[in-house]
């Protein structure tokens, strides 16, 4: 990346395929997966192969282009499979309100449609919708750039969780593309980088952009971030969002929750950076939202145990943090303060 607005190819259609970076073997191995039918992308959403609330909405969408590539004969017989098809694309993972945004959004295209034209015109017409949907994600990032780079203090420590950068977007990040544009523009002194467990999304994928960017960072324990923020001269922590509820109440990867509190124990503010589309306008607070709970054999082998051991481990994906402890919310359309409108 030679600037802070380079994109990473995340995902794109390709020949017929939706192509991603497959963030699994990152960042050791950089290499790209083609996914031609739904279940293989249901597969790879499932397994964390493609990420993060924005990416999930643009395969959400690319995905109902898939349902439709994989039908032959009259098109319009096939069109109740497709639904059927995108909405196991939708449901695959629950939290994230962008996956399902995506889908419904191809879909509504399709209720235009009303049957006119082939089967290939059809796929055409729905990988528009994500080609769409790339495009304003990449747009939104570098507005969000815009408004949150302020925030951050000149010469300071930032701390983030999970990644939310070019990996978990379009290609160019929400709270991290707020990292790139402030350290490129008054200059930061480093970037905290919580690990992340059980899957350490910060440590094998935020690391791997800011070292792509050229930004000073260092990896530190989920459980250090507090002491980190009190020894460390950090001047904000900034985090994603994978769903926020109607009075700002923000779901995000396991471990936000902590962030936030000792962030607001130690007068640490606290920036959450996500695009319009993460808003759900459907959910009062964060009561209502589902929380994914993955398998808990992916906490029991990082300690070294086996399925045969019968240990049991509780392994939710999300947390939600409240909206009184949270400083800002950074869109592209500005900076959210509170009290947030319906709190």
């Amino acid at each position: 990346m030679k600037n802070e607005f380079d994109p990473i190819p995340t995902i794109r259609w390709v020949d017929g395929a939706v192509r991603i970076l497959d963030q699994r073997r990152l960042p050791r191995v950089e290499i790209e997966r083609d996914l031609r039918t739904p279940a293989e992308l249901i597969r790879a959403i499932r397994s964390l192969a493609v990420r993060g609330a924005p990416a999930l909405g643009i395969a959400g969408a690319f995905g109902v282009a898939l349902a439709a590539a994989a039908r032959s004969g009259d098109a319009a017989a096939f069109i109740p499979s497709i639904r059927d098809s995108s909405q196991r694309i939708a449901d695959c993972r629950p939290t994230a309100v962008n996956l399902a945004w995506g889908v419904a959004r191809a879909l509504a295209r399709l209720d235009g449609w009303a049957a006119r034209g082939t089967g290939p015109e059809l796929v055409e017409l729905l990988r528009g919708v994500g080609e769409e949907m790339l495009a304003e994600d990449l747009d939104a990032s570098r507005r969000m750039a815009e408004h949150g780079a302020p925030l951050l203090p000149a010469g300071k420590a930032v701390i983030t969780h999970c990644n939310t950068g070019g990996l978990a977007t379009g290609g160019l990040g929400t709270a991290l593309a707020v990292v790139r544009a402030a350290h490129a523009r008054q200059g930061i002194r480093e970037v905290l980088v919580d690990e992340t467990r059980p899957l350490l999304q910060g440590g094998r994928l935020t690391l791997w952009e800011l070292g792509k960017a050229g930004i000073p960072a260092r990896l530190i324990c989920d459980g250090a971030s507090g002491w980190a923020m009190r020894r460390l001269d950090v001047g904000c922590a900034v985090v994603g969002a994978d769903r926020i509820a109607v009075n700002g109440d923000t779901a995000n990867k396991i471990g936000t929750l902590n962030l936030a509190l000792a962030a607001r124990a130690l007068g640490v503010p606290f920036y959450v950076v996500a695009p319009t589309s993460s808003f759900d306008s459907s959910l009062p607070t964060g009561e209502g939202i589902s929380i994914e709970e993955r398998d808990g054999g992916e906490v029991l082998r990082a300690s070294g145990w086996l399925e045969k051991d019968g240990r049991r481990a509780f392994n939710p994906a999300f947390d939600v943090t409240p909206a009184a402890w949270i400083n800002g919310w950074v869109t592209e359309r500005g900076v959210l303060q509170p009290p947030f409108p319906g709190s």
